[in-house]
């Protein structure tokens, strides 16, 4: 073999001995990670009473559309919906899509605690409904609860980062205190068996319970759960009101945090808002609205 093919031999081996180096040091690397960003939405809309004369549905149907389309979170849970007004703001808010039933008979009677997501960012897993009770697939009050109440949950995958989300959004009784406790660890045993599967969670409502309270501790802090309340994590300081329920009086609005936004560890969360705004003094709702602007971080 002459000198020249000698050097082609040993250029190819160094090339190929250079690729595969090359190989292994890719394979040996982490993968590379963004962050996502996500926004997430509750309000309690206040069902459809014709006793509340002024501030009745008809009256606020159209703010209360306008606000969560102007807000456009990804994920929004909704409390004290009445058929006609889910199907009202489906009409509204065609970029969403509306998952849920309703509380007395697992169908269209009573109030539903609907999830709406982007349908155009989100694929839909998985979904359904459980009751605050000890038999939670069958219609029912427990404890010393007023009412039946629910929880409806969605497993969302997340097209921009094929990320498995676990949703919850809730609304607990307003009187029963001890069902407001056993809610609460009902609900922290279902994010401990979304967690087991690798999501990130994400849990929402009207819960009734101010920060102090002990449904509130065992959904966050030093609770079972896992979670973390948005509002006392946010990067940025809170924005508006500290409460969140009104009665539809702008003056008197309570200093009780009752409405929140709860999230995994997997979770920052970079901003949180009461959405405190008016049309000419007339409030959308009895409660205020809450924006918590979420990221992750997602693997490529």
């Amino acid at each position: 073999m002459n000198g020249i093919g000698v050097r082609k031999i040993g250029l190819a081996l160094a090339i190929a001995i250079s690729l595969a180096l090359s190989a292994c040091a890719t394979a040996n690397q982490a993968p590379a990670s963004r962050n996502i960003s996500l926004r997430a939405m509750t309000f309690n809309i206040r069902l459809d009473l014709a006793s509340d004369g002024a501030n009745a549905w008809p009256q606020r149907r159209q703010m209360v559309a306008d606000l969560i389309r102007y807000e456009s979170a990804d994920i929004v849970g909704l409390q004290e919906v009445l058929l006609h007004q889910k199907q009202a703001l489906e009409s509204e808010l065609p970029a969403y899509e509306f998952i849920g039933v309703a509380r007395d008979d697992g169908l269209q009677k009573g109030e539903f605690s609907p999830l709406a997501f982007n349908r155009a960012r989100f694929e839909l897993l998985g979904s359904g409904t459980f009751w605050l009770s000890p038999t939670p697939e069958v219609p029912a009050k427990a404890w010393d609860a007023a009412y039946p109440r629910i929880a409806t949950w969605v497993v969302l995958r997340d097209r921009r980062s094929g990320q498995s989300i676990s949703v919850l959004n809730t609304h607990f009784d307003h009187v029963g205190k001890e069902a407001r406790v056993r809610s609460a660890e009902q609900i922290a045993a279902w994010v401990s068996s979304r967690k087991a599967d690798r999501d990130v969670v994400v849990v929402m409502g009207d819960f009734n319970a101010p920060l102090e309270s002990e449904p509130h501790a065992i959904l966050a802090n030093e609770g079972a759960s896992g979670l973390r309340d948005s509002r006392s994590i946010s990067k940025a300081p809170p924005y508006g009101p500290e409460g969140t329920f009104t009665a539809f009086r702008i003056d008197n609005a309570s200093s009780e945090i009752i409405d929140h936004i709860f999230v995994s560890d997997a979770f920052a969360v970079e901003r949180h808002a009461t959405i405190s705004q008016h049309w000419q003094g007339q409030l959308p709702s009895d409660h205020y609205p809450v924006v918590a602007d979420l990221t992750y971080r997602a693997v490529n």
